[in-house]
């Protein structure tokens, strides 16, 4: 375990981009900036402490530029050996927190965290979780950790966390993988390292990929034109990787058109290889042509498909990249 009080403790440098753990009021809206965020913690007096607004915005507000200049902002800070601390809503944190695994290699921590309750709201939650981030960013034993989400006394792996409480104060989880340690008062307990992938160079983040779940009933009509009308597609397939013999179809025909990836709609998704025979059983699907990633979240495989296309990585390129999340 690791104490705040460590003397080989890293710089921390936190970006405020916003969110819930920035606002304040009857009807919450933006208030607080990187300063006043800090101010909240007496613990942080005398840590090497640097902090940076950013952003004042709600999460749903981000765009595609925005989620890739934070995580320009963050590498930058880390390659100068700083723990990065970064805050934003927790609407779209998974996928600012993807961006920032798929373009980032170095030693240093980048802690995402944030608030489900603004700040003016009975339990407030933001103080807490910012104090742990801080910690985690500038503990020795995050070195090598790569990108991850602390959220209620809790780490998460950035490309297998999921949001899965709306309003609590734990809002984040990894239903696959589970976390990868806490922290617990002002110390750090990790049990685990996430398997990183090999960082992106990703020019620009504006292509158009959209997330299409089938269903019961589903004829496929909006997975044909998914495809026909953007650059790549998110398929979200039934139980194990099972699709209807319809749907089955217009994927086959969606993947020589555009770069498809395939993920599962449970929680705790996987997808099998070769246990069922039936039409539209996951044997079809691994042979369609599309990049099977049962171990992303929807959101979190949109944003990997955006940030290859962003790379300019071909569909081959695409395979490799994404190899770490299906089973082999």
């Amino acid at each position: 375990m690791t104490s705040t009080s460590s003397a080989l403790s890293r710089p921390v440098r936190l970006l405020a981009a916003g969110g819930t753990i920035a606002m304040l009021g009857e009807r919450a809206v933006p208030a607080l900036d990187a300063s006043a965020l800090v101010e909240q913690l007496p613990q942080v007096a005398g840590f090497h402490l640097e902090a940076e607004s950013v952003l004042s915005l709600p999460s749903a507000h981000l765009t595609l530029a925005d989620g890739l200049d934070l995580a320009r902002r963050a590498d930058a800070a880390a390659a100068r050996g700083e723990g990065v601390v970064l805050t934003t809503g927790t609407d779209t944190m998974e996928e600012v927190a993807m961006v920032c695994a798929l373009t980032y290699g170095g030693e240093a921590p980048i802690v995402i965290t944030g608030a489900n309750r603004p700040g003016s709201a009975p339990g407030a939650d933001g103080p807490a979780n910012l104090l742990d981030a801080i910690i985690l960013a500038r503990a020795p034993a995050a070195a090598g950790l790569g990108v991850v989400i602390a959220f209620g006394g809790e780490v998460h792996a950035a490309t297998t966390v999921r949001k899965i409480d709306s309003t609590g104060p734990v809002a984040f989880g990894s239903p696959t993988a589970g976390p990868l340690g806490r922290i617990v008062e002002g110390r750090v307990w990790l049990h685990a390292t996430p398997r990183r992938p090999a960082p992106l160079d990703v020019k620009r983040l504006e292509h158009r990929v959209s997330t299409v779940s089938t269903g019961l009933g589903d004829d496929g009509a909006l997975l044909r034109h998914a495809a026909q009308s953007g650059d790549g597609v998110v398929l979200v397939a039934l139980g194990a990787g099972h699709l209807s013999p319809v749907v089955l179809h217009e994927l086959r025909i969606a993947a020589e058109r555009v770069p498809v990836l395939i993920t599962c709609r449970p929680d705790r998704s996987s997808m099998l290889f070769s246990t069922y025979g039936f039409p539209g059983a996951e044997r079809d699907l691994r042979a369609s042509g599309a990049i099977c990633v049962p171990f992303l979240s929807p959101a979190a495989a949109r944003i990997a498909l955006l940030c290859a296309l962003g790379a300019g990585l071909d569909r081959a390129g695409m395979a490799d990249a994404f190899a770490p999340y299906d089973a082999h």
